[in-house]
């Protein structure tokens, strides 16, 4: 079976503005609700925020999710009930399981600078299991041209953080102007530009903020106009089934 592609453009994204949040959701989320986008595959949130100098999220719970939380400028500060503390920066890799239950803040302490990261939700494949904080620092790696791996509970694979979700991987690519990446073949491909312009053969191009949902993906090549930086989930189920 062909592919099927649904683009979904950068100014059409539910946004969230408060004094010291822009928060720009992908698929339903909060006061953002519209019934037929509340998740594709795995996959249930997207969001690309820009948080101000000296704020950020209050502590609050989470359970039963898995976080991925990717910086692109600026550096976001961690700290929750388990006892976990880091600061995340380009380059670093962080995942959250917030499993049976916990309260974490998110914090940008810098004095003059916003920090612009996207974080990504998926669901883990059992309920209830302990908490847990991983965070690895891969910025070497994004010196290659290529997608690099940052997370994935699929069995065989190598990655730098650990998903609990047997389907579900999250790759990245930082390419140069010219540069091309074949995506990943699987009935679940969601491939998020945030930052530069893109081309997927077959499929047309996308700029910073755009996004395309692949079903049945077939390793269409990824192509950068300028200097980007994308974000795949490579997906080989969906919820419920």
């Amino acid at each position: 079976m062909p592919a099927t592609a649904d683009v979904r453009r950068a100014a059409d994204r539910g946004v969230t503005t408060t004094p010291w949040l822009q928060s720009r959701h992908s698929f339903s989320f909060g006061d953002h609700y519209q019934p037929d986008n509340t998740h594709f595959g795995l996959l249930l949130v997207n969001n690309d925020d820009i948080v101000a100098p000296r704020t950020g999220f209050d502590t609050h719970p989470h359970r039963d999710v898995e976080i991925v939380t990717w910086v692109l400028e600026g550096e976001l500060t961690h700290q929750d009930s388990a006892g976990n503390h880091g600061t995340i920066y380009p380059g670093l890799a962080q995942r959250m399981s917030a499993g049976s239950g916990i309260l974490h803040s998110e914090k940008n302490d810098s004095l003059t600078q916003p920090v612009h990261f996207v974080q990504m939700w998926v669901i883990p494949d059992e309920t209830a299991i302990t908490p847990s904080y991983q965070q690895v620092e891969i910025g070497n790696q994004l010196d290659n041209v290529g997608l690099i791996t940052v997370a994935s509970g699929i069995p065989g694979r190598d990655a730098a953080l650990v998903l609990h979700n047997r389907a579900a991987a999250l790759h990245v690519a930082r390419l140069p102007a010219g540069g091309s990446v074949d995506l990943p073949s699987a009935p679940y491909l969601h491939v998020f530009v945030a930052r530069g312009d893109v081309t997927v053969a077959e499929h047309g191009d996308l700029t910073q903020g755009d996004a395309v949902r692949l079903t049945d993906a077939d390793g269409s090549r990824l192509t950068a106009q300028q200097p980007s930086e994308v974000l795949v989930w490579e997906m080989h189920a969906k919820l419920g089934g």
